[in-house]
Formats: structure tokens, C-alpha cells, sequence
């Protein structure tokens, strides 16, 4: 079974990594287990039998001929430049979020143009940021995008993109909406929604830190340990389960930030160094996040992290 992994020495995609290792049996057929993991950073260990990493971007033309080759049966295309960074650079962006994943879906369709194997299951790691500053009213499944930022557009794309190619035939794309997944290694930057990570950091190191959106503040979270387990029950989810749209906007847990702190310090019994210096444009578009109603896809067997508590919980168990 072979399944290719774009992004997998980042945050979500090296946890990925690591779960797949450890339990082999979690995709049907995986045993034994081949994974082509591909991110632009190096020193990766390549003598892990069924391991191949490929350092450089996920379009490049070397990887391209491997994929023709040895077509992946599952992808997790979880790279991408995050969106502070990609509206720093914006011409970086555009290469990095859209021009590059366009030539990587042109060379996963080449085995199925050809006639040499089935359409891939596809998982992309879309983004809560399609839908830009939202209104104080709650948020549905069917909310229409408005993303305030070009990282937003780059994933609404994507995701229009994937259900097309599995329109034809060509892939069985599933893209999923992933709120502020925690907590980020803190030296990891170019994310807006940074603060959601940098808290947990904070409390737990005793390192002041000066939080740009309010106490009051509501985001979308989830730990990483519940990321991963959306992010496989996507890869064996029936294709006659998808909507029309390919897309799923995963639950959420809608929390303020101060509780968040607030559970935090009481958890690890210490007190928080946390001070809040709000900044309005991250408060708009990250901090003023309502209720979001996702019946169909927990009907669909997605779920959220519960509790305020559970969340905490979780997240201090995956941190080094």
C-alpha cells in the first residue's frame, strides 16, 4: 500500500507520519506499509525501510515520474504556506497554494488516464479561512466563502479543483475544513491564528506572552490528536458518503480564549503569564468566531474535541 504524504515533516504531517509507523493496520491494505513523504525541509532519516523522502516542492518533476510510476492508492496533501507568510509573498503563495498543487493532481491523474490503476483517495487539508470575518450569527455547513485573506482563496480553489477531478473520474477527493489545529511547535510562524498555539507554550514554559485578540475572544480549535483522527476517517469514508461538493467543514469546539488560559493554568495548577494586547484585524478575523452547526458532517462520523478540558488535556499529552 503505497500513500504519499505532502507537508510530512510539519506539524500535522509528521504526527501523521509517526501514527501510520506505529499503527500500520489504520489504512485497509497497508501492510506492509510504503510511504513517499515529501517537505522542503531536509535531514530526514531515509534508511526507514518502506520510507522515501523527497526534499524540494511537492511539483517537482522528479517526484512527478515516481508518482507515474508507483501510483499512490491514498495522498494527504496537507503542504501548504500559511497565511500570513502567503500574504507577505503573495506571488509565493500563489505558486506554493495553487499553480504547485495543480501540477501535483496532473501527475495523480496520469495512471488513471492511462488506464493503470483506480482513482486515488485524495485528503486535502483545507481551511476555516475560506469563509474570511465572519458575522456574530452562527455558521452552517452551507455557509458561502468569503475569505479575507489569499491563503482563504488558494484553499476554496483547491477545494473546487479536487471536486472537479472527482467529478471525472480522475480522483476521489475529500477536502476537509480544519480549524486552529494546537498546539504549534513555537518556533513556527506565518500563521495568523499563531496565538491559538502560543498560549499553550506560554502557560506551560512560565514565558510571558502577549496575546493579540481578547480574553473574550471565541475561536475555532481542535488538538492534533483529533486532526489526525479526522483527517483518517476521511481516507476510508465511502465515496458514496461524499457530498457534491467534496468538502467537509469538520466540528469544532467554539471556545473563548480565556477559558482556554483559565483551563490551562488550572490543569498544569500554575499561573498563566498570559497579557492580552488586542489587534483588530486578528480579532476580526480570528477571535469573533460563532457557533458552527455541523450535522452532516457528525453524522458522518467526524467529531470534535467535546469539552474545553478534553481539548487541554489532549493537547498537553502530544506536546515534547
Amino acid at each position: 500500500m503505497h500513500v504519499l504524504i505532502t507537508g510530512a515533516a510539519g506539524f500535522v504531517g509528521a504526527a501523521l507520519v509517526q501514527r501510520l509507523q506505529t499503527q500500520p493496520g489504520l489504512l485497509p491494505g497497508a501492510t506492509p506499509l510504503q510511504l513517499t513523504l515529501v517537505d522542503r525541509s531536509g535531514g530526514h532519516d531515509c534508511d526507514v525501510a518502506g520510507v522515501t523522502w523527497h526534499t524540494g516542492s511537492f511539483a517537482d518533476p522528479a517526484l512527478m515520474q515516481r508518482l507515474k510510476e508507483q501510483p499512490p492508492q491514498y495522498i494527504f496533501h496537507l503542504a501548504s504556506m500559511p497565511g500570513a507568510l502567503a500574504e507577505r509573498q503573495p506571488t509565493a503563495g500563489v505558486q506554493a497554494n495553487l499553480l504547485d498543487v495543480i501540477q501535483l493532481l496532473e501527475g495523480l491523474t496520469l495512471a488513471v488516464r492511462e488506464g493503470r490503476g483506480a482513482a486515488p483517495r485524495l485528503v486535502f487539508a483545507s481551511s476555516v479561512a475560506v469563509y474570511g470575518a465572519v458575522g456574530p450569527d452562527a455558521v452552517q455547513e452551507d455557509q458561502l466563502p468569503q475569505p479575507g485573506l489569499s491563503y482563504g482563496t488558494h484553499k476554496w480553489m483547491t477545494e473546487l479543483l479536487l471536486a472537479d477531478y472527482s467529478r471525472r473520474g480522475e480522483l476521489d477527493a475529500c477536502s476537509l475544513r480544519l480549524p486552529g489545529v494546537v498546539a504549534r511547535p513555537p518556533a513556527e510562524s506565518g500563521h495568523g491564528s499563531a496565538f491559538m498555539s502560543q498560549i499553550f507554550h506560554s502557560v506551560r514554559s512560565g514565558v510571558p506572552y502577549e496575546c493579540p485578540v481578547a480574553p473574550d475572544a471565541t475561536a475555532w480549535w481542535m488538538s492534533l490528536d483529533r486532526c489526525l483522527d479526522n483527517l483518517l476517517h476521511a481516507a476510508l469514508l465511502g465515496a458514496d458518503r461524499m457530498p457534491l461538493s467534496r468538502t467537509w467543514q469538520l466540528p469544532v469546539l467554539q471556545a473563548r480564549v480565556g477559558e482556554v488560559v483559565d483551563t490551562l493554568s488550572r490543569q498544569l495548577n500554575r499561573p498563566s503569564p498570559v497579557r492580552y494586547a488586542p489587534d483588530a484585524r486578528i480579532q476580526a478575523l480570528f477571535g469573533q468566531q460563532p457557533a458552527l452547526h455541523t450535522p452532516r458532517a457528525q453524522a458522518a462520523g467526524f467529531a470534535h474535541d467535546g469539552t474545553v478540558d478534553a481539548l487541554v488535556e489532549r493537547v498537553l499529552r502530544s506536546l515534547p
